[in-house]
C-alpha cells in the first residue's frame, strides 16, 4: 500500500505506457497484425488489476481510481477519433470509431463492480477473487480471439453466437482461462494446489461459455463477473473445510 496520490500516478503511468505508448509503437513501427495489437492492450489492461489491488489501502480508493480515468480518458478519445491519426494508430474495428470509448466504460464498470462486491461488501479476504476473475477474462479472451482468427477452422453456427467464433477459439479460451485461474489462485490468492485446480476446472468452462454467447463486446463485463460468482461456492466450501 502507498500514498493514494502516488498510487494514482503509478496506475495512470502504467496505463499510458502499457495501453497507449507500447501499442501505438507497435502499430507505427512494426508490422504487427491489428488483432495482435488489440490483444496486447487487452492483456495489459487486465494485468492492471494487480496494481489496483496492491497500491490502494481501501476499497473505495481502488474504486475511485479507475472511474476517474473515465472522466479523463473518455473525452480525450472522443476528440482524438476526429483526427486521422486515430485510425492509423488505433486498432478500432468500428467504422466511425467509438470502440475504445465503449471498452473504457465497460472495463472500468467491471472493475468497479468487482471491487465494490468482492472487497467493499464481502471484505478484504475476498479481494484476490477479483484478480482471478480478471485473469480468466484477460488471457482467455485474448487466446480465443487470436486462435480463432488465425487457426480457427470450425465455425460455431448458432443464432445466439455473434460473429465468426470457432471451436478452436473456444477451446483456447478454456485452456488459457484455466491456466490463468490456476496460477492466480495458487500464486496470488495463495490457495492450495488442489483448490486452485478445482477452481480452474470450474471457472474455465463457465468463462468460455459466457464469452461465446456474449454480444457486442459485453464479455468484458459478463466473463469476469460470471467467473467470480461461479467460484464463490467453491471458496466457501474450502474455507468451511479448512483447505
Amino acid at each position: 500500500m502507498t500514498n493514494p496520490l502516488i498510487a494514482v500516478a503509478i496506475l495512470y503511468g502504467y496505463y499510458l505506457l502499457a495501453l497507449l505508448a507500447v501499442p501505438l509503437a507497435l502499430r507505427a513501427f512494426t508490422p504487427a497484425p491489428r488483432e495482435f495489437v488489440r490483444k496486447t492492450q487487452h492483456v495489459a489492461y487486465a494485468m492492471s488489476v494487480f496494481l489496483l489491488l496492491g497500491l490502494f489501502e481501501h476499497w473505495y480508493q481502488a474504486l475511485a481510481a479507475p472511474l476517474a480515468l473515465v472522466v479523463v480518458g473518455y473525452p480525450v478519445l472522443l476528440l482524438w477519433e476526429r483526427h486521422p491519426s486515430y485510425r492509423r494508430l488505433f486498432a478500432d474495428r468500428t467504422l466511425k470509431g467509438g470502440e475504445y470509448r465503449r471498452q473504457l466504460l465497460t472495463g472500468q464498470l467491471t472493475y468497479a463492480l468487482l471491487i465494490a462486491v468482492f472487497w467493499g461488501w464481502l471484505g478484504p479476504s475476498w479481494r484476490p477473487l477479483i484478480a482471478v476473475a480478471v485473469m480468466a477474462w484477460g488471457f482467455g479472451d485474448a487466446a480465443a480471439a487470436l486462435v480463432g482468427k488465425y487457426l480457427g477452422r470450425h465455425r460455431i453456427a448458432h443464432r445466439a453466437v455473434e460473429g465468426s467464433k470457432t471451436l478452436e477459439g473456444t477451446g483456447a479460451m478454456v485452456a488459457f482461462a484455466a491456466a490463468a485461474v490456476f496460477l492466480t489462485m495458487l500464486l496470488y490468492a495463495q490457495q492450495t494446489w488442489w483448490v486452485s485446480l478445482l477452481a480452474a476446472a470450474l471457472a474455465a468452462p463457465v468463462a468460455a461459455t459466457i464469452e461465446l454467447f456474449s454480444r457486442r463486446g459485453s464479455d468484458t463485463l459478463t466473463v469476469p463477473l460470471s467467473t467470480a460468482v461461479a467460484l464463490v461456492p467453491l471458496l466457501l466450501v474450502s474455507r468451511a473445510l479448512g483447505w
